[in-house]
């Protein structure tokens, strides 16, 4: 737990909040100076017992529960990166998921000037893997010369044929991260579609027992056929963006020929 800095996160955001936006007076009582929320006013917003929640701001509540947390930050209407920074200091982890259902869904606007300035092909999705931006070079990898709506069905079920060893390379390990992502959003419509798919599929019913855990893909290598370029090897780096939890943004250096040999590269770190 870092008291200091969840202190002053917590302090911040209930100075900003007017109590009569939530039907409550403002404090007056002796010794009241600070502006927003009393404390005691946050334990009645979110049906605690009195006194929780200045155990939290003042950094006697040893690993707090989850659910308090989410209360807290929905009321202060904290951004993801603010919530993510919430749980670090004080549980000492990153959350379980992200605050908002809606959060994952939509990105600055300036990422697609970002994806265009990369010479590799470069895609960004959003938690349900739905195309939002895109440069040229990643519409060339596809025989129809478009990229697909949703990258996590092309992955599954419609571009087989581009994927090379799709049964043993793609699918095996493409099919945990869909079901880690229901997991964690069950009510997601279209990865929901895309799973009721893939439960009539044979093919992938014989797989999913074969599937290892969820295994991120970032610096994977994996084989594929370009539509131009012809067969060859993605090696996949992956970021996120830091506003919009579970969006992704994907590049894709491709390489000709077969898989190279020997051992693969290493870790970069720090001069």
């Amino acid at each position: 737990m870092n008291k200091q800095a969840l202190k002053h996160l917590l302090q911040h955001n209930r100075s900003r909040i007017n109590p009569e936006t939530h039907g409550l007076s403002t404090p007056t009582g002796p010794g009241r100076r600070a502006p927003g929320l009393s404390q005691h006013q946050i334990d009645q917003l979110t049906n605690r017992s009195l006194g929780t929640y200045r155990r939290l701001e003042s950094g006697n509540y040893p690993h707090p529960p989850v659910d308090l947390l989410t209360d807290i930050a929905r009321l202060f209407t904290l951004n993801e990166q603010e919530w993510i920074s919430l749980c670090r200091y004080a549980r000492g982890e990153d959350p379980p998921g992200p605050l908002y259902e809606t959060s994952g869904y939509a990105v600055p606007a300036a990422w697609a000037d970002a994806v265009n300035g990369i010479q590799h092909p470069a895609y960004v999705t959003d938690a349900s893997w739905n195309l939002i931006t895109c440069n040229p070079q990643f519409h060339q990898l596809f025989d129809e010369g478009q990229a697909p709506e949703n990258t996590m069905r092309w992955m599954l079920i419609d571009g087989r044929d581009q994927l090379t060893d799709w049964a043993t390379a793609w699918a095996p390990l493409v099919i945990p991260q869909l079901d880690a992502t229901l997991a964690q959003r069950p009510e997601d419509e279209t990865l929901s579609r895309i799973r009721e798919t893939l439960n009539t599929d044979p093919a992938v019913r014989a797989l999913h027992d074969a599937s290892r855990a969820s295994i991120h893909p970032d610096g994977d290598e994996r084989p594929i056929r370009h539509a131009v370029l012809g067969p060859g090897w993605v090696t996949m780096c992956v970021a996120q963006p830091l506003s919009a939890h579970g969006a992704r943004l994907m590049i894709l250096l491709y390489r000709a020929g077969p898989r190279r040999t020997g051992p693969r590269p290493g870790m970069l770190k720090a001069l």
